[in-house]
């Protein structure tokens, strides 16, 4: 009888036991967690800075990929700009003057009878005025920066 109450008693300790330790592990992992993202914080202005320097790369917005559109500085690198505003600035840059969304897309071999489509092309040309590579001019069309 003096057995089974050593028996009892240290399977009692022992219970005692494990709920301190899975009450510790379970405080540990949620500290560990916690600096997860502490260091994700600390790290993301260096992630962002990174990111900013590389070429463009697609990201989400609103679910739907898209490209960085690099401001214009004072090196202007057009290798950061995805191929089809390379080619936008090619063919704004080659015509006899300012050109309008219209000329532009025919040129890119658009079909510019049908309504909207030169719509998307308006958007990134209008991007590209927004971030230096181009000029907008007051009556709507789009001139070559120096």
């Amino acid at each position: 009888m003096r057995e089974l109450e050593r028996i009892t008693a240290r399977r009692g300790e022992l219970d005692v036991s494990v709920e301190e330790l899975t009450k510790q592990l379970h405080e540990a992992k949620v500290e560990r967690e916690e600096l997860q993202v502490a260091e994700r914080v600390v790290n993301r202005p260096a992630e962002q800075d990174r990111a900013a320097a590389a070429s463009p790369s697609p990201v989400r917005v609103a679910g739907q990929a898209v490209l960085l559109i690099p401001h214009r500085g004072k090196n202007p690198d057009e290798a950061a700009l995805p191929e089809i505003y390379r080619k936008i600035l090619d063919i704004v840059r080659n015509a006899d003057g300012p050109v309008q969304v219209r000329a532009v897309g025919e040129r890119l071999g658009l079909d510019a009878s049908v309504r909207g489509r030169l719509e998307p092309l308006r958007a990134k040309m209008a991007k590209l005025a927004d971030r230096g590579w181009l000029h907008k001019r007051p009556d709507g069309r789009f001139t070559a920066r120096r």
